[in-house]
């Protein structure tokens, strides 16, 4: 919960603050006196301070000066002789300020926009340090021929405003190099914001997307921003493109063409600069081709592709990340060091890697923990198999949870079983996945297979 400083030296309007935010649901702390807002600020557990300018022991001034060593966002009240010491006080850091008499309609309108703006700061900070802890474009490791060129791709449209679309199989890196293409572009200071269109169940997607205003649908308590707000003069990564229904995809198209959308259940254009860098390991063409994905959608994502080779059409570069993987996970488990015998790299060597970069740092992560000494042997190289996608049944389904399940025993396919579900659970994927016992993914694709 959000807490309140109220600096306030008369007693009466301090104490109607404090009821009136308390009613609002805020945590509220008070101070009578500079002095006071001082001591009270050091705690450090203030998101907004209300300040008076004309208070005893310490005045406001000084005050603002303590607190811009704190995180506190701070909103002047003043009487109108003082508008003008306000306007100081704004040029030394303070949010805003508001006339006395107070308006208290005002002064939540203000606090409301005070701590979306730190928000919107705070989340922009972790997007930032994320980025520059774990994805540096030295990541991309590979002296293939077909890698380096796909490198020097990269680095040609990083410098450009282009949408850039990387197609690829999966674990190739698409990811990675969507982070390396915007740490060397104009726009690096600015948030990287990734989303993966096909972990997030189509009913949230879009307002991960767009947000939503207040009250726009059930359980809508608060204004939310979205992915695309927070990434304003920053770069949008939509991972799995591909996986986007029609409606959302259009209204993607509008935010490229027209650079503005409007939230959930809102009217407000909101004005974006956004690069929009797109992935999928699909065929999107063959998708155009059977009407699920928009061919002007493609045709302004894909202004500049790129193609990222699968590992088996490249093992040269197999011990060079092999190595990579070693070192990085020696640091993270803090055994070691370790070092790749003849063996080991002769069994990385001859698979095909049909998980690409993904697996096989999964492989010399594992065999680090199966190796007892110094060096990684054959033996220490497990190479799971990969799991197929699990059958969907009637033996998948929990007798206990369908009361439907009765109706259902004639109907023997997949197919059918997933469209009663779909009918008895109106369209709502994520009890469909539930009720057949099955992930959320593995649902997905098999409508998709079924073409339901």
């Amino acid at each position: 919960m959000d807490s309140i400083l109220v600096v306030e030296d008369k007693d009466s309007l301090r104490e109607m603050l404090i009821d009136f935010l308390k009613k609002e649901g805020f945590e509220v702390g008070s101070a009578k006196d500079g002095k006071e807002a001082i001591e009270k600020l050091r705690d450090g557990r203030f998101s907004v301070m209300l300040l008076d300018l004309k208070i005893p022991k310490v005045n406001g001034m000084q005050v603002l000066k303590e607190s811009s060593s704190e995180e506190v966002t701070t909103i002047i009240m003043t009487a109108y002789g003082t508008i003008e010491t306000a306007v100081e006080a704004m040029k030394l850091g303070a949010f805003d300020f508001i006339s006395k008499p107070v308006d208290l309609d005002h002064i939540i309108l203000l606090i409301r926009r005070a701590l979306e703006q730190k928000r919107i700061v705070r989340e922009n900070i972790l997007l930032k340090t994320e980025f520059a802890d774990r994805f540096q474009p030295t990541e991309i490791i590979s002296k293939s021929k077909s890698m380096v060129e796909v490198a020097a791709l990269a680095q040609r449209v990083a410098a450009s405003t282009s949408n850039v679309l990387i197609l690829g199989e999966s674990g190739t890196g698409k990811e990675l190099f969507a982070r390396s293409i915007h740490s060397i572009s104009p726009r690096k200071d600015y948030p990287f914001v990734p989303i993966n269109c096909a972990a997030i169940p189509k009913d949230l997607l879009e307002n991960e997307l767009f947000g939503s205003e207040r009250g726009a649908f059930t359980g809508a308590v608060r204004k939310k921003i979205g992915k695309f707000e927070f990434a304003d003069r920053g770069t949008v990564f939509l991972d799995e493109i591909g996986d986007l229904n029609l409606s959302l995809q259009a209204k993607i198209l509008r935010v490229i063409q027209e650079k503005s959308f409007e939230r959930l259940g809102g009217t407000k254009n909101i004005n974006v600069d956004l690069r929009i860098i797109a992935a999928s390991n699909k065929d999107l063409k063959a998708a155009i081709g059977k009407g699920n994905f928009r061919d002007d959608l493609y045709y302004r994502l894909s202004v500049f592709p790129i193609l990222l080779p699968p590992l088996r059409e490249r093992k040269e570069d197999i011990p060079l990340l092999a190595s990579y993987f070693i070192q990085k996970y020696t640091k993270e488990i803090k055994k070691g060091p370790f070092e790749l015998s003849d063996e080991a790299k002769k069994v990385l060597l001859s698979y095909d890697w049909p998980g690409n970069v993904r697996e096989l740092e999964n492989t010399v992560e594992r065999a680090i923990i199966l190796c007892d000494g110094r060096k990684i042997l054959s033996k220490h190289i497990v190479i799971l198999p990969v799991t197929p996608t699990p059958s969907i049944s009637l033996s998948n389904i929990p007798k206990d949870n369908l009361r439907a399940a009765g109706r259902w025993g004639a109907r023997v396919t997949e197919s059918q079983v997933i469209k009663d579900a779909l009918i008895e659970y109106r369209g709502n994927k994520t009890k469909v996945a539930k009720a057949l016992n099955v992930s959320y993914k593995t649902l997905l694709e098999k409508i998709k297979e079924y073409k339901i």
